[in-house]
């Protein structure tokens, strides 16, 4: 399912105006998900388009100062970290959209 922008807009405010943007929900997704790959209920490219919508729904609230395409394949590579299982995913601040380091 490939929503366009002005349609992920309005699921993004729906979604936020039924309070869904927990992080316990997101946690019970990430291990639904886990669990459901490992039974082999779900495929790999079931699980990319989970992925995929879960980083498009963050990148509509992509920081100005930074390019969509490069937050999404930021938030796309962590979201590969946390549905491996394994890998932990580390500080926000390694992102570019997070606090730059001092020099």
């Amino acid at each position: 399912m490939t929503l366009s922008m002005e349609k992920q807009k309005r699921l993004h405010f729906d979604v936020m105006n039924v309070g869904l943007r927990a992080q316990a929900t997101a946690i019970g997704l990430v291990q639904l998900c886990i669990e459901l790959r490992n039974a082999n209920v779900l495929d790999e490219p079931a699980l990319e388009r989970i992925k995929d919508a879960i980083a498009n729904e963050v990148s509509v609230a992509a920081p100005r100062r930074t390019s969509l395409q490069t937050y999404r394949d930021e938030i796309k590579v962590r979201l590969d970290q946390l549905f491996g299982g394994e890998q932990q995913v580390g500080s926000a601040e390694a992102l570019s959209f997070g606090a730059q380091p001092d020099p």
